[in-house]
């Protein structure tokens, strides 16, 4: 199987994704405007992906829920060189183009938009206030989420030991490095960013973020109904399960 190749038009540079970045986040809508949780007929979407370092390859995963039954209702995946080099903090990069294409394929699937995009990464929780849920979102039009396995660089108090018991994560720098942290500020002064939420008892936390069209609130709701038996959203497990199958089957563990 031949390397896809990447997108013609697309950021370069450090300098030039941080501009993309920077003329994006003016336009995230931090209300909401998302499905009720586990809302009948409403699809949800996971989106991941898995890199073959080898090759520079980067495999994307789309996956749509219905959001009552969590049952599987469409799947799609795309191929893609990886666009960027690897920085902190504009990972989306290198993600995008292939998500965007898996995104596409699972539209034309449905026939429609999903409702929700759940990302395997941040929304507002970044040190740029603009992470891959975020910059989907804005791409897309569709409301979306960030639910990560880690806090990436901030810090939250102790999270009580019941599913749906959370505490604010924070940006105690209130929005360094170029990002806007005048709002969302917590009573010590910090910079709630998001939230660390458990999701199932005696289980660490999960990290949710708004991501565009959603509020936190909303945000953490949607990621309780797509937790019933596990920590991570059923969105997230079957995208996650979906990309590593499609580097697999695309290359079968051979060397390029």
């Amino acid at each position: 199987m031949n390397t896809p190749s990447g997108p013609t038009t697309w950021p370069r540079t450090e300098a030039e994704a941080l501009a993309v970045q920077d003329a994006l986040r003016a336009r995230v809508d931090e209300t909401d405007h998302s499905p009720e949780p586990g809302a009948p007929g409403s699809l949800l979407a996971g989106l991941d992906v898995a890199y073959d370092d080898d090759r520079n390859v980067v495999a994307a995963a789309a996956v749509a829920l219905e959001a009552q039954s969590l049952r599987v209702v469409a799947r799609a995946t795309a191929l893609g060189r990886v666009a960027f080099p690897y920085v902190p903090g504009l990972l989306a990069f290198r993600e995008i183009p292939a998500l965007l294409d898996a995104l596409s394929a699972l539209q034309g699937q449905l026939g429609r938009d999903p409702d929700l995009l759940v990302c395997d990464g941040y929304g507002r929780a970044h040190p740029r206030r603009f992470g891959l849920a975020s910059h989907l979102g804005v791409l897309t039009g569709v409301p979306s989420v960030g639910v990560a396995k880690n806090p990436f660089v901030f810090t939250h108090g102790e999270v009580g030991p019941l599913r749906g018991d959370s505490a604010a994560l924070v940006d105690s720098s209130r929005g360094t490095d170029g990002a806007d942290g005048a709002d969302g500020v917590d009573g010590d002064g910090a910079d709630e960013v998001g939230r660390a939420l458990r999701t199932r008892e005696g289980v660490k936390p999960v990290f949710v973020s708004a991501g565009h069209r959603v509020s936190l609130e909303r945000a953490c709701a949607h990621t309780l109904s797509l937790t019933p038996r596990y920590r991570l959203p059923e969105t997230t497990r079957h995208a996650d399960a979906l990309c590593r199958q499609t580097l697999r089957e695309a290359y079968g563990g051979r060397r390029p």
